[in-house]
């Protein structure tokens, strides 16, 4: 979980939304390997066999090594995934089209009401607005649904054994065998994505020992449930313990003055309200900045693309993810899921001279001539990719996979 795993298992959300996939055009890969196979491997049985002394220094006992390791094996899959770990360098609207796209403002506004009283009792003890700890379920498994069915044990022997990042891997490697020794957990219900990651808000084992919580009572942190209250209580307890602020926004949308000057963006120049403010800086109703202490002006597609005042408990969401791209999407979604509107500027057009309203209509047309790019949400992604070159290849035209202006005209 958090800023540890995100630095790991970089591509995650953090350049990328692999993690978010979802939007039909986009064609994000999801992080997760499903039912992968362990496959023979007489050096990766060495090392487990090597493994197990120095998990038993460090405290596991041998019943719990027996157990764990039953059935672990060597997941090739796991190793792929690591070393090919894409780096989407997405925009922010093509980021935001996904990770606040309509269907996940509809499933989130579904889910605080479903779990409304679980979400409000959370609140009322760690002081997270329900809405912040929604949005991060959403952005983290689409509110459960895409928990990961990799057992964990198993993909991080794999990851530990393989030895790039090996001694970070041991490390949760043996936090995984405690939470197992613990009981919060059986090693056959132990799944997550597959890079180690846990549960309905995704926490890497040490995140877990950290701040995982039994919220319901019944003597287990069990993050893995169904039910999603230990889960979603967890992550309350992760941002109250570093910093969150209840009442306060994570910040919001601005209007800046023209002739702004953007030397003064970036997360390393906050200043009070009032001397953003003094400068003309407004909300998107044309009031000024509110004042919720220290904020900071952040313009992420440039002066062109949307503004945005962030405060500290943007900051707090960081610690999550320490993306920009992610606390935005985040603080987007959760605004979102109150029934507040989208992003009110428009975005600059893309290297192709292309708006998002542009690559919709492309998808569209394409799927209308029968290639279909599994959704129209303005994301080029590998779907939209390969029925760009399906439709080049049947018209005899350069097989690029690429969006034009020119092949939206050609589409008309």
């Amino acid at each position: 979980m958090q800023t540890t795993r995100r630095t790991v298992t970089a591509g995650l959300l953090a350049t990328a939304l692999t993690a978010c996939s979802g939007g039909g055009g986009s064609g994000t890969s999801s992080t997760q390997v499903t039912r992968a196979r362990a496959v023979p491997n007489p050096a990766f049985d060495a090392w487990v066999a090597a493994f197990k002394p120095r998990a038993a220094a460090s405290g596991i006992s041998q019943a719990t090594l027996d157990r764990a390791f039953r059935n672990v094996g060597y997941l090739p899959e796991v190793i792929e995934k690591d070393r090919n770990q894409t780096e989407f360098k997405r925009s922010l609207e093509d980021y935001l089209a996904i990770a606040a796209s309509d269907e996940r403002v509809r499933l989130g506004k579904s889910a605080l009401r479903q779990h409304g009283s679980t979400l409000a009792a959370i609140e009322q003890r760690y002081g997270v607005e329900r809405q912040i700890v929604t949005a991060i379920w959403g952005l983290e498994s689409k509110y459960g649904a895409r928990r990961g069915d990799i057992p964990v044990i198993s993909a991080l022997s794999t990851l530990a054994y393989d030895g790039r990042r090996g001694a970070f891997m041991e490390k949760q490697l043996i936090a995984a065998l405690r939470i197992l020794q613990n009981g919060d957990i059986t090693p056959d219900r132990m799944t997550g994505s597959w890079a180690g990651a846990m549960g309905h808000t995704q926490f890497i084992p040490t995140s877990y020992q950290a701040f995982a919580v039994d919220f319901t009572g019944d003597g287990r942190r069990d993050i893995w449930s169904d039910n999603p209250a230990d889960a979603l209580a967890s992550t309350a307890a992760y941002l109250q313990r570093n910093g969150w602020r209840t009442g306060q926004p994570w910040g919001m949308e601005v209007r800046l003055p023209a002739g702004f000057n953007t030397g003064l963006a970036g997360r390393g120049n906050a200043r009070s309200a009032a001397s953003w403010a003094s400068m003309g800086v407004t909300d998107t109703g044309g009031r000024p900045v509110p004042n919720h202490g220290s904020a900071a002006i952040l313009i992420p597609q440039g002066a062109s693309g949307p503004a945005f005042v962030t405060y500290r408990n943007f900051n707090v969401i960081l610690r999550y993810n320490n993306a920009e791209s992610y606390g935005l999407g985040v603080g987007h979604l959760s605004d979102r899921i109150l029934g507040k509107p989208p992003i009110q500027a428009g975005f600059p057009p893309d290297a192709q001279g292309m708006t998002i309203d542009d690559r919709k209509e492309l998808q569209q047309r394409l799927t209308a001539a029968g290639f279909d790019t599994q959704g129209a949400d303005g994301v080029i992604g590998s779907n939209t990719e390969a029925a760009i070159a399906g439709y080049q290849r049947s018209r005899g035209l350069p097989v690029t996979g690429q969006p034009s202006m020119a092949l939206l005209q050609s589409l008309r």
